[in-house]
């Protein structure tokens, strides 16, 4: 009765790096070599999705319809025009100003593993033929944690825009501020938040798209700041996480807090949009939000009317006197 209670269940695993045995009875154990990259697994799902099918599908499952995680240049080639884009400041290199303890090190894992320099790539492109500065945020480089050269490739991007007269569009993910650089990386939010209100002052449409995930002083500065901002399916959006916030308040959160969905029936966002979807619905907000070719700023249309007002002003009482001087002219 209790034989075959306690053994072992044998289970068979799909993954990038498998190496799997196929044993029929009665023959010899043939080693199966599955070329390494060839399934992904679908995290929300458990599918194992063709990756070659799965990149043709913009990253999206096709079982469960999750959105996974992409790569900053592989998004820039799903949202640009073919061979639009232009980088920008790709030498600006983080350093260590805290003299963090094996912080050089991890710097340098991350960029062997990924081939990327930093967080985010940002430069100049066109989407459906519309000029536009752009940044992606790149979650496989440090959670794509904002530091000090994250701040200062997206003011930059910023400001260039703001000089060049281009509206800017932003990919946003991150884990927050990046501890190793302390307080240094704390004060990106201020910065990025200043170079964006300089740009809006310009008459010049600035749109963040958020993706999975987006929280901590990302969230806190140039993520929440668009005036147009989009998000990607079931991405999480927030501050501190959802654990975090339940130890805190002693309560039990919602379904679904912090997703785009519970954020857009609030009123934090203004859509969804689908992978498939997001060139042409940016394509749209560019051309519909051109900022014209010769653009007066707020301050100086309030300064020319209060000059005009202040003119008038002026004109009035002399207007006033010379019909009064031409009563008091007695005919001859």
């Amino acid at each position: 009765m209790l034989k075959g209670m306690f053994k072992k269940t044998t289970y068979i695993n799909i993954t990038s790096d498998v190496k799997r045995e196929a044993v029929k009875p009665g023959a010899a154990a043939e080693s199966v070599e599955v070329p390494e990259g060839l399934w992904t697994k679908c995290p929300q799902c458990g599918h194992a999705v063709y990756t070659k099918e799965l990149e043709e599908n913009f990253f999206v499952c096709s079982r469960c319809g999750h959105h996974l995680r992409v790569g900053a240049r592989d998004r820039l080639k799903m949202i640009l025009d073919a061979d639009s884009f232009t980088p920008w400041d790709e030498e600006l290199e983080t350093k260590n100003p805290l003299d963090f303890p094996g912080y050089p090190e991890k710097l340098q894992k991350a960029r062997s593993q990924t081939g990327l320099s930093e967080a985010v790539i940002s430069g100049q492109g066109t989407i459906s033929g519309e000029p536009v500065a752009i940044a992606v945020m790149d979650a496989s480089f440090f959670m794509a944690s904002m530091g000090t050269v994250v701040g200062e490739r997206i003011t930059r991007l910023l400001e260039r825009a703001t000089a060049l007269r281009l509206p800017a569009v932003i990919y946003c993910c991150s884990g927050g501020a990046r501890m190793q650089e302390g307080m240094l990386s704390l004060m990106q939010m201020a910065k990025t938040s200043a170079a964006i209100k300089r740009h809006g002052d310009a008459g010049l449409p600035y749109f963040t798209v958020l993706t999975d995930p987006t929280t901590g002083g990302v969230t806190a500065s140039f993520a929440m700041l668009g005036d147009v901002i989009l998000a990607e399916p079931g991405a999480l959006v927030g501050f501190a996480g959802p654990r975090v916030i339940e130890q805190t308040i002693g309560q039990k959160l919602p379904k679904g807090f912090q997703r785009a969905e519970f954020l857009l029936e609030h009123g934090l966002i203004d859509a969804i949009v689908e992978r498939k979807d997001q060139r042409s619905v940016l394509g749209r907000l560019l051309k519909w939000h051109k900022a014209p070719e010769n653009p007066k700023t707020a301050a100086q249309e309030a300064s020319a009317a209060g000059q005009s007002e202040a003119q008038e002003r002026r004109q009035r009482p002399e207007a006033h006197n010379t019909e009064k001087n031409k009563e008091e002219v007695p005919e001859p």
